[in-house]
């Protein structure tokens, strides 16, 4: 008998990946990481593009076997923090390649109960991803690297990804790099990580891919202004408190008048200039922590920079009408927000709220009128003094319609044939008192009843 062949680790750890025993699988996902970092220590290690393929499928169908929803989210981080056991970055972006292609090829075979959990895997790895490359002190390099490897294999137009990797990714962009970044990026690091989603919005022929970008990217970023500069002043709010607290030792009073000037100054030169300050979180938190709904960090950036990249890009020749109509829209907002001019004209969150609920009772109160007393001044009817005539006139309508169109041979008609049956028996003096306003009535029934004869 021959030897057995021995299958390469790689092959053996997939299938253990993807066993059913759950602790085959944990058993499993625990050397899976030992062996990425032994092998990522050699000088002469590494992985193949082949190699991390493999592993990404066993990982594949391993969160794919998992079940209950914290045991799922408990499996997923463990899987993306695997990004941070390599120890050089080309296999980590090696890994990070093969993840995305394997979500590209697996996910028609999705089924709608296990899509969430795929939906949060993807969330996972693209944060573990901002913080591999915030463990690198946001480095230029680092960053165009992560930008062309997502740009490349989601958002390509030979990319493989289908709508629904897309749709989903454009989604969860901001907000994840928010939630790494938000308190060490400035304004001109957030506009070098959103250009090449400006550069596809711009020349891209898929109108799902641009309605995505304007939406998830560009106008989320609009939206989040109020937050945005709600942040900014509440650093500087802190930075002028710590200011105040240093210069109260020396107890002068003259130079108050000139510290309430520079609070006053120093947000509008934020807010023209779009600001390059970074936001604190921590301050943030602190003092919209009573507030329920409070959202957590949010991007700095410059609006007028964004809106003269985009229009730079837009106006070119060779992009596509739609392409072109839809930017200049994104970009009349965000020069609308570089000359101070906010959504709602407020800048705090409780504001912006109570005014969005004052609008909708002021358009429900509009769409009341349907009374004629508030009618316009062409109408007819007159209003009356009295608020119950109108109705009464109108109910008196409706029960005259039915009798009006009554057919000869319906329900109505027979009972209005009873009824001049008995009629006629009634004495004399019954029938005159009641003439006057039923008489009408009895003419137009005897006018409409000669089918009614037997």
């Amino acid at each position: 008998m021959g030897s057995r062949v021995q299958l390469p680790p790689e092959i053996q750890l997939a299938q253990r990946l993807a066993g059913n025993e759950q602790v085959t699988r944990d058993r499993a996902v625990r050397k899976l990481r030992k062996y990425i970092v032994a092998r990522t220590q050699r000088a002469a290690g590494g992985f193949t593009h082949d190699e991390l393929l493999k592993i990404w499928k066993g990982l594949f169908y391993c969160l794919w076997m998992q079940d209950k929803p914290l045991l799922q989210e408990e499996l997923g981080r463990t899987i993306a923090q695997l990004i941070h056991a390599f120890q050089t970055t080309e296999a980590r972006h090696l890994f990070l390649q093969a993840f995305w292609q394997t979500m590209n090829r697996e996910w028609a075979g999705i089924d709608r109960l296990r899509l969430d959990k795929f939906y949060m895997l993807m969330r996972m790895v693209l944060n573990e991803s901002f913080k591999a490359v915030k463990s690198g002190g946001w480095e230029e390099r680092l960053v165009e690297q992560l930008l062309d490897l997502l740009t490349t294999e989601i958002l390509h137009p030979d990319s493989e990804a289908p709508n629904g990797v897309k749709s989903h990714f454009l989604e969860i962009f901001l907000e994840e790099l928010s939630k790494v970044g938000a308190a060490e990026l400035t304004a001109d690091q957030n506009l070098q990580l959103i250009d090449p989603f400006c550069r596809i919005a711009a020349c891209t022929q898929d109108s799902l891919v641009l309605h995505n970008i304007t939406r998830g990217i560009l106008e989320a970023i609009v939206e989040q202004a109020p937050l945005a500069i709600e942040d900014l002043m509440s650093e500087l709010d802190a930075q002028n408190g710590e200011d105040a607290g240093s210069d109260g030792d020396d107890g002068d009073s003259g130079d108050g008048s000139d510290e309430s000037e520079s609070e006053q100054e120093m947000p509008s030169r934020s807010l023209s200039a779009g600001s390059g300050c970074r936001a604190d979180p921590e301050g943030a938190k602190g003092q919209r922590g009573g507030d329920e709904e409070s959202t957590g960090p949010v991007l700095q950036f410059d609006y007028e920079a964004v809106a003269n990249r985009l229009f730079e890009l837009a106006s070119q020749e060779s992009i596509p009408p739609q392409n072109r109509k839809r930017l200049y829209k994104v970009i009349r907002k965000f020069q609308e927000l570089a000359g101070g001019n906010f959504p709602e004209d407020d800048i705090p969150e409780r504001a912006y709220k109570k005014l969005l609920e004052g609008r909708r009772k002021r358009k429900k109160k509009r769409s009341l009128p349907s009374s004629p007393q508030e009618g316009g001044e062409g109408e007819e009817e007159v209003p009356s003094p009295e608020p119950g005539v109108g109705t009464k006139r109108k109910r008196s309508r409706k029960r005259a319609r039915p009798a009006a169109r009554a057919e000869p041979g319906s329900q109505t008609g027979a009972h209005g044939r009873r009824r001049r049956r008995k009629k006629p028996r009634q004495p004399p003096g019954a029938r005159a008192k009641k003439a006057g306003v039923q008489q009408p009535g009895r003419r137009r029934k005897r006018t409409r009843t000669p089918e009614g004869q037997e």
